[in-house]
Order: structure tokens, then sequence, then C-alpha cells
């Protein structure tokens, strides 16, 4: 069975370049949020009911199908709201990981400052094409700090996860926390 690792955090953290590094080193496949987002777009408006129906079915059916493959693991990237949506991403998040041998959940905050810095960077852009629209991306980062609560107070995390670790990746490199998922989790 397959083990399940998921990075969360607010826009442009740093969860898929961890990822990337992450899935270098450790030889799980990744699964960045943005690979079904960049798809269903192209057919569904990114607003629209449509797209985050289709967006959590087509998830969904993969998390289940990996479960049940001899591969070694999964890396899935992706925002959860620890505010007003927790009921609603808990459930969610249990529903993609059954099947799983484990799970592990990375927590990533960095400041804004440094948010705002990484939302323009050639890596970001070039895997999402979404975020190209550069005062549109900034905007809707912006904004979504007001709606949810992408990064978990104090001792929340802890709580709500078995296997669970937050980092502040503000002044590290994508390769120091990969190393510091893998040293923390023995994979």
């Amino acid at each position: 069975m397959p083990k399940f690792l998921t990075i969360l955090g607010p826009q442009a953290v740093g969860k898929m370049t961890v990822g990337q590094e992450l899935s270098r080193i450790i030889d799980y496949k990744l699964f960045y949020n943005h690979m079904t987002i960049e798809f269903i777009r192209l057919i569904f408006d990114y607003d629209k009911q449509v797209f985050n129906k289709m967006n959590a079915e087509i998830r969904e059916l993969i998390f289940k199908q990996f479960a049940q493959s001899k591969e070694k693991g999964i890396i899935f990237t992706g925002c959860f709201d620890f505010g007003k949506d927790l009921e609603k991403c808990m459930e969610q998040m249990k529903e993609w990981t059954k099947g799983y041998e484990e799970i592990y959940v990375v927590e990533l905050q960095a400041s804004l400052e440094e948010r705002l810095r990484r939302n323009k960077t050639e890596n970001r852009l070039q895997h999402k094409a979404s975020k190209r629209d550069l005062q549109w991306s900034e905007n809707e980062l912006l904004k979504s700090m007001e709606k949810h609560q992408y990064n978990s107070i104090e001792g929340q995390g802890e709580k709500l996860f078995k296997n669970y670790i937050k980092i502040d990746n503000t002044n590290l490199s994508a390769e120091e926390v990969a190393k510091i998922i893998k040293d923390t989790f023995n994979l």
C-alpha cells in the first residue's frame, strides 16, 4: 500500500516547489493541485460551480486509484482551511486518504512579503498558467487572507493530524524543507 503525504499552506508559500524536491529525494509521485486546476480551467471557467465539482471528482478518482497501486507514495499539495471550512476540509481529506498505509501532513507558512515574491517566480509561472496574470494572482492571494485561514493556529495541526509538522519556510530553500520533511517522517 502506498503512503500519502500532503503539503498544505496558503498560495505561493512554496508547496509545489518543496513537493518537487521532496519527490526527487524520496521517490514519491508528485500531484500538485494545479495539475487538475490548469486542465479543468481550459474547459470550465475558474469560478463556476462545475469547475469545483470536476476538480474534486478527478482528484478523488486519482487518489482512489493510486491507493490501489504498487507505487511507493504520493505527494499532494493544496490549500486547507483551518477556519470556517475546517469540517469540510477534514471530510475531504478523510475521503482522499482512504486505503493509504500512512498519511503525513506538512503545513508550510511564510511571511506575506516572501509569498508575494514567490508568486512571481519562474517555476511557479511555468507550471501554473492561471498565475501568469500577476495582478489577478496577487489580488487572489490577498483576498484569500480575508476569507480563509490557510495556516493553523498554535497546536491545531497536532490535534488534527497524527503525522504532522509545521515549517516556517520564509528563509529556507526547498531543498532544506524537503530534507526536514524526509528526516522528520523517516522517509
